[in-house]
């Protein structure tokens, strides 16, 4: 399957983990329903890699280390960051919120990794910025 599949794929998984994680924070603390998530979260990634044997975490280089441990960090402050949203905010405002994600990320893309932007790109992180501006209305 190409990038694309897998990419719709984590579009569908994101939007049905955000009702889901709506109604999971309904009656727990966002602290909680975070603990929870990534010890489930944790479980299932840890079986995936075993089942693959993708499990030689020693050759995985200091650098490798630092990236995967900061992008590890920045997840668990999104994510708690979004269940205190879930637990304040109704899903149809926080989750096109949460998906101005695309719009740093392909800055942060152009900026660090120096990706070329496009005119489609930029024309789509503009309809995604006023789509969210628009819901929020």
């Amino acid at each position: 399957m190409g990038f694309q599949v897998w990419a719709v794929l984590s579009a569908l998984f994101a939007g049905i983990t955000a009702i889901l994680a709506k109604k999971g924070v309904e009656d727990v603390p966002p602290n909680l329903a975070v603990a929870v998530r990534v010890t489930v979260v944790l479980v299932l990634a840890w079986a995936i890699a075993l089942a693959t044997k993708q499990v030689r975490v020693g050759s995985i280089n200091s650098r490798a280390w630092i990236y995967l441990a900061t992008s590890g960090l920045a997840t668990g402050a999104s994510w708690m960051c979004y269940f205190r949203a879930l637990k304040l905010g109704p899903v149809a405002k926080v989750a096109p919120i949460d998906k101005l994600s695309f719009v740093i990320a392909m800055i942060l893309g152009f900026v660090i990794l120096h990706e070329k932007p496009s005119l489609n790109l930029i024309g789509g992180a503009v309809l995604i910025v006023s789509g969210v501006l628009l819901t929020l209305r």
